[in-house]
């Protein structure tokens, strides 16, 4: 990829900040102008056109007024939104806890007909069971310094997962062989998670595959995400979430799950690599 999930995020900051400048120009005023009609500090406008600062749903509707373009209020705030939820730091998500987040993408999962997932570093959240997720979302919230509730955020996680069994949805779902051996929770943890794997991906909407240690690489391990029908991508880093919706950045990720498709294994040769997992535990 020729840019970072982040930088195009920040693209789309910068596009409301041009439609403002845009709008502004077009109705004949200076940036010091504007901020005297809403009154405002000079700098505000200045940070909103240079995409230091997202302006909100008020701010739009007062600088438009201003600028007679109030016509333009829907589409901006629109696209505003779309720009705050491209790039959102996790402590911002998780700064109430990680329960409520599960909760959010519900309908999301609910509506979304083919998930693809991949995921280098843990078992997709769709395959934890409660003792991993409590493991793992315990770890995040110490690591982020946000509130613990772990328990219920991975009942949530699970409740959110009931897709897997219910509705009209596929699943099909990559995890580099690491992600077998990680130990996230103790042994028992994760030989609950490992046999469920096996059971799980006896379900017919499940394709679940394995990339193993010695594949011969035709992708680079990429970070974890997900992909829903073709519509939106989720790409989850260290520090932030990633929200994409442009068609174009879409197909990109679409086009690396093809490639490390190519690379997984699948049904008894997958289920060879988690056996061995399980008796690596001891």
């Amino acid at each position: 990829m020729n840019a970072s999930p982040s930088s195009a995020a920040q693209a789309a900051r910068e596009g409301v900040a041009a439609r403002l400048v845009d709008l502004r120009r077009t109705a004949g005023l200076k940036g010091y102008e504007v901020a005297a009609r809403c009154g405002w500090h000079k700098s505000k406008v200045s940070r909103l056109e240079n995409a230091v600062t997202l302006p909100t749903d008020e701010d739009i509707r007062k600088y438009l007024a201003v600028c007679a373009a109030q016509e333009h209020t829907a589409e901006l705030i629109a696209q505003t939104r779309v720009a705050d939820q491209m790039y959102v730091e996790w402590k911002r998500i998780h700064q109430t806890g990680i329960k409520r987040r599960q909760e959010v993408d519900v309908p999301l999962y609910e509506r979304t007909h083919l998930f693809r997932v991949y995921c280098s570093n843990v078992v997709p959240g769709l395959l934890q069971t409660q003792g991993y997720a409590e493991s793992l979302l315990t770890t995040i919230s110490n690591f982020q310094g946000t509130p613990n509730d772990a328990p219920a955020a991975a009942a949530a996680r699970l409740a959110r997962s009931h897709v897997i069994r219910d509705g009209d949805h596929r699943f099909v779902l990559l995890v580099e062989e690491a992600v077998l051996r990680y130990r996230i929770g103790g042994a028992s943890v994760m030989a609950g998670q490992l046999g469920y794997l096996l059971e799980v991906m006896s379900l017919p909407s499940v394709a679940f595959g394995v990339i193993p240690f010695a594949a011969q690489r035709r992708m680079w391990p990429l970070e974890t995400f997900m992909v829903f029908d073709d519509e939106r991508v989720q790409v989850e880093n260290l520090s932030a979430e990633i929200n994409i919706t442009v068609p174009d950045e879409v197909g990109v990720y679409v086009k690396a799950f093809a490639a490390v498709l190519r690379m997984a294994v699948y049904g008894p040769q997958a289920r060879a690599l988690i056996t061995a997992a399980i008796d690596a535990l001891g």
